[in-house]
């Protein structure tokens, strides 16, 4: 990871980095493949969801990138702390970091989407209790990758002499993202994390609250993070849920999808969706870092080769 910078507009900002969004794989080739290109276009980090549908498992597709790969660092975006007992998503984790060489993202998430919820059989507990239940699985998680053994007696896990090896690759622990939008999360990533990755707060159904994707919104959040006393710490992450450039070789009904929606992201100025020329998408990213701080990108998969000339031009700036 690189050396903290203070996101505070007087001061120096992070370079940008970018990841690609990736799930499927219609075959192992295709997958490495995928691996192999987000790489030779010049994405840093290949980032992954976490859900009950036709996306591959997490933990054996991230594996598979590592191996197709050597500089390209992977990332669960984020791992559902309810899904798995979070001894063993240490010891996955450390495991992944060492088959990476030390390029494992660590994200973890309350979770959201009641269907995975539905398909796996267990409660859909209040947000509250979820948020419970992940802060305190954090702290377990931190303490198995840089305690030797490990005794943990609270509210919702209980652990006895526990040892997670492999020891992290990355020392002291891989870097740890939290996602989320609620206020609570924001003061627990503030403390917690090294990378934040700002979303939209959810309704009960788990769909994003429309009034949250705006940039109106993200800065609000990010006002909160500021009051943390580690913020100059955090590198701030979006994931943009759909993306278009409008100045590339496409379908005509392609090409006049992506200048409507070019025209709707005027209206609502949103860092969540981002649609125009190549020009006027790398003036609008340079314009963000400035007046929020956020740097680190995550870009569709569909949209892995129409942005790489975005990403070539602002990499390492």
């Amino acid at each position: 990871m690189d050396a903290a910078r203070d996101h505070s507009l007087a001061s120096a900002v992070r370079p940008f980095r970018f990841a690609v969004m990736a799930e499927r794989g219609r075959s192992a080739e295709h997958w490495r493949d995928a691996a192999s290109r987000a790489e030779a276009l010049g994405y840093d980090t290949l980032l992954m969801p976490d859900h009950i549908t036709a996306q591959l498992a997490p933990v054996a597709a991230l594996a598979a990138a590592a191996a197709a790969t050597t500089t390209l660092r992977i990332g669960s975006f984020v791992f559902d702390n309810d899904y798995r007992n979070p001894v063993m998503l240490a010891k996955e984790a450390t495991t992944l970091d060492l088959l990476s060489g030390g390029r494992l993202e660590f994200g973890l998430g309350a979770g959201w989407d009641t269907r995975d919820y539905r398909q796996l059989g267990i409660p859909y507990d209040s947000p509250k209790v979820r948020v419970d239940r992940m802060e305190e699985a954090l702290t377990l998680i931190k303490r198995l990758w840089t305690e030797d053994k490990v005794t943990h007696e609270a509210t919702h896990y209980r652990v006895r002499d526990a040892t997670v090896l492999p020891r992290p690759t990355q020392r002291p622990h891989p870097p740890v993202m939290i996602g989320g939008g609620g206020p609570r999360m924001l003061r627990i990533a503030g403390r917690e994390a090294q990378i934040v990755a700002l979303a939209p707060a959810v309704n009960r159904s788990g769909g994003p609250k429309l009034a949250t994707v705006t940039v109106a919104s993200a800065a609000k959040r990010i006002a909160l993070l500021r009051r943390a006393p580690r913020f100059a710490d955090l590198e701030l992450n979006v994931i943009v849920f759909d993306a278009g450039v409008t100045d590339t070789a496409r379908s005509i009904v392609a090409g006049l999808a992506a200048r409507i929606r070019s025209g709707l992201t005027t209206i609502v100025e949103t860092p969540f969706f981002m649609y125009g020329s190549r020009a006027s998408l790398i003036e609008d990213l340079i314009a963000r870092r400035e007046r929020l701080g956020i740097s680190y990108i995550a870009l569709p998969g569909g949209q892995m080769r129409a942005f790489a000339p975005v990403v070539a031009a602002l990499r390492g700036k």
